[in-house]
């Protein structure tokens, strides 16, 4: 009877999985958008006029800014837009198509959304164009957008005249306003002070341009040089440890055979239970029913919250999650009592610092070249994890604090403890201990629910068991796991500054 109940919540919970991973095969990275991000970062610093920024080392830093921003900015500018447009016009010929009854309600609103980007993004563009003396170009890319947007027609009606004709139409300087991030806004700005003859407001502008060029350089390095050293680092160490296998095997760090295996007391049928049950169902079923109901009984519409409160709320989601799964763990696995040696290991005073900093080092080049080679696949769908969208619009610092709380603190414990703590040592039953690796790896990437982040989650997951295996110490996998995810909160916290 156990069995069947287990058979039957697993068809229960294949079946929205499934749905979910190919509902991310037709949604779009956050990769694209993090690129844009980053792509303003590089406009901005490029601004950077050694002999008008207030600095003591103005030469040195313009060398580092002409390093990282590259010999045509603009241009590098241009083709990164220019493929995130051509990207979205294929989401929204795709969507398009997309008209049965079942995803119409959503479809429409992922039209919308696409709509609106493009443009957006024909709107930056024509500035890119125009910044760079291609104004016919710029025209083009303005008379794309429709007049009846109420978002960005307005601001064609005054950029136009403003760029090409070389005059400021009435009331050009409120319709600006700050509808568009810095860089885009202080390049229209300085040109409306050019137009209008009004050198002290240009001389302001320019003094901001040049503050903004400073603040976005000390950003692009904390988001480039830095990850960039240790991952080098990180390189170096792998190729080392590629070396001492191929010459000592046996004793070398990569090494791990039958003897690095735990001791397994339960089946195949107890990890069933704890994954299907436990993980499964709980997270992706019965949270999901249960919540929205829960919160339309008093009344709560959690799409119409702000940053904060949707910070809160997915805290609040995964904690309720992860406890569930632990009660499952727990309840599973309580008759094994005690558990044989190494199962679920904390030990404080151990070499677990080194090994999880050692194991970030080496994830950080991994998976950035898995990435690469993932983005070749993908070509900007297969979807993204949703609290990132919500980290890289956040600019609230509670909301800041909560997400870090949620993804560097509670999932490095729950999920560490559930598939490094519990599933790899038990599959070590029934196949060698690099195989329990590779699978407990994969099934973390598939249970974070994007097509696209399979391959980068996967070479993570590995790193992260191959350092549990070898410190069977849970806390050198949590640390790697914090300091990976802390990694990311921060470089989406800049980005989206």
């Amino acid at each position: 009877m156990k069995r069947i109940i287990l058979a039957i919540l697993t068809v229960l919970t294949l079946i929205p999985l499934l749905s979910s991973l190919w509902g991310s095969f037709q949604e779009p990275q956050i990769q694209g958008r993090l690129e844009l991000y980053q792509t303003n970062l590089v406009l901005q610093a490029a601004e950077y006029d050694r002999n008008s920024a207030a600095t003591t080392s103005p030469e040195a830093i313009a060398t580092l800014v002409e390093e990282l921003t590259g010999a045509d900015p603009y241009g590098t500018a241009i083709k990164q837009y220019a493929s995130v447009l051509s990207s979205s016009k294929e989401n929204l010929a795709l969507f398009q198509k997309q008209d049965t009854t079942a995803t119409q309600q959503a479809t429409a609103k992922k039209i919308v959304e696409t709509e609106a980007l493009i443009n957006e993004l024909h709107l930056k563009l024509g500035i890119l164009y125009a910044a760079a003396n291609q104004t016919a170009t710029a025209q083009e890319q303005w008379q794309a957008i429709p007049t009846d947007d109420s978002i960005y027609a307005p601001l064609v009606e005054v950029l136009e005249p403003l760029w090409i004709e070389g005059n400021a139409p009435e009331n050009t300087a409120n319709i600006l306003g700050d509808r568009l991030e810095t860089w885009f806004r202080q390049q229209n700005l300085q040109q409306f002070f050019k137009v209008t003859d009004s050198p002290e407001d240009l001389a302001l502008i320019q003094q901001s341009i040049q503050e903004a060029a400073q603040q976005a350089f000390f950003k692009l390095t904390v988001v480039t040089i830095l990850p960039f050293s240790v991952g080098i680092f990180g390189f170096g160490f792998l190729i080392f440890l590629l070396i001492q296998f191929a010459r000592k095997r046996q004793e070398a760090l990569l090494f791990a055979d039958s003897s690095t295996a735990w001791e397994t007391p339960w089946d195949g049928e107890i990890i069933w239970q704890v994954f299907i049950v436990g993980f499964f169902f709980v997270g992706q079923i019965l949270l999901p029913l249960a919540l929205p109901v829960l919160l339309q009984s008093f009344e709560l519409n959690p799409s119409g919250w702000a940053v904060r409160e949707k910070a809160a709320y997915t805290l609040a989601t995964y904690a309720m999650m992860a406890i569930a799964g632990l009660v499952v763990l727990a309840a599973s696995i309580w008759k094994f009592r005690p558990l044989p040696k190494d199962w679920f290991q904390v030990k404080w005073l151990d070499n677990w610092t080194v090994w999880g900093l050692g194991g970030y080092m080496v994830a950080l080049p991994l998976v950035l070249i898995v990435s690469l080679i993932n983005q070749q696949i993908w070509q900007g769908q297969g979807g993204s994890n949703p609290i990132l969208f919500l980290a890289l619009q956040a600019q609230d610092q509670v909301a800041l604090t909560i997400f870090f709380i949620t993804a560097s603190i509670m999932a490095p414990l729950y999920e560490e403890i559930m598939f490094r703590g519990f599933l790899l040592p038990s599959l070590t039953r029934y196949m060698p201990v690099w195989g329990s690796i590779l699978l407990s790896a994969f099934l973390f990437a598939i249970a974070h629910l994007s097509l696209s982040e399979v391959l980068p989650l996967m070479t993570l997951g590995i790193i992260l068991g191959f350092v549990y295996t070898k410190s069977k110490n849970l806390l050198a996998p949590m640390l790697l796991h914090s300091l990976w995810n802390s990694g990311t909160l921060l470089s989406l916290f800049i980005l989206g500054s």
